[in-house]
């Protein structure tokens, strides 16, 4: 009885142990689909050596902040030209680690059904940031609405926009506000992360929608020279799993694409 107990407190010890020198990894992201997918591998983490803590934000700016001043290990919410142009921009010492999925961009409206039948004058919102404002403007190319100058590509602004044969009119606004402009425009131009989190399905309630090879991959994003430590490779390996993809497509339905 006595060597059992023995057991026992050593297996307790040995427990308490582990979770004393379990490693604390904070991750900034967005809400949804970011720190739903982040709760789903925590588990994952843990078991890999790591207390995961997800700190949430709504905009687009502060999670890259927070990670540039130190505040958190990693993030997980962007692209890879919304990074690029923050990383310019603001010369934040941040780097892409890896690409995990695809929040394709897509055309909303309460108005019309067919986007080929936007009427001219139409009110048209899109982000506000270059990055994702250049995406809006690229898809509203690929739909035949407007044509941009050559050369005009990820960060196009409306300046950049040539031709523009049905005088649409162009209102901008923080990424996370678009959708709530939806029922005072004709088109709104979502990213899917926002359209999902007001419930929307960027497959079945849009009326155009992003090609599947989009370039525009969220990625994990680290700080540079840190992009090799143990944690973010443990994190990027959660995130990367069968278990992960089978979330992502039965969850959101064609609004989260995996890349791997």
């Amino acid at each position: 009885m006595k060597a059992f107990f023995l057991r026992a407190a050593a297996i307790v010890a040995c427990s308490a142990a582990l979770a004393v020198s379990a490693e604390t990894l904070t991750v900034a992201a967005t809400p949804v689909p970011h720190a739903d997918i982040l709760r789903l591998v925590a588990p994952d983490l843990k078991n890999a050596g790591y207390e995961l803590k997800i700190v949430e934000f709504s905009d687009f700016v502060s999670p890259n902040m927070a990670l540039d001043a130190g505040e958190v290990d990693a993030n997980y919410y962007q692209h890879k030209p919304f990074l690029d142009d923050a990383v310019k921009s603001r010369g934040l010492k941040i780097v892409s680690v890896a690409p995990i999925h695809i929040l394709p961009m897509a055309a909303y409206s309460k108005k019309i059904k067919n986007i080929a039948d936007t009427p001219e004058g139409a009110h048209v919102s899109i982000p506000n940031d270059p990055a994702n404002g250049g995406r809006a403007l690229l898809l509203l190319q690929s739909a035949g609405l407007i044509k941009l100058k050559d050369g005009a590509g990820a960060t196009a602004t409306v300046l950049d926009i040539a031709e523009n044969p049905r005088k649409l009119r162009f209102t901008e606004v923080e990424a996370a506000q678009v959708p709530r402009t939806i029922d005072d425009v004709e088109l709104a131009v979502v990213n899917s992360n926002y359209a999902i989190g007001v419930g929307l399905n960027p497959v079945k309630d849009s009326i155009f929608i992003e090609s599947k090879d989009s370039p525009y991959a969220v990625v994990v994003a680290a700080r540079q020279g840190e992009e090799d430590k143990p944690g973010i490779e443990a994190l990027v390996k959660a995130l990367r799993t069968d278990k992960v993809k089978k979330f992502m497509l039965d969850k959101y339905q064609g609004g989260v694409v995996p890349v791997w």
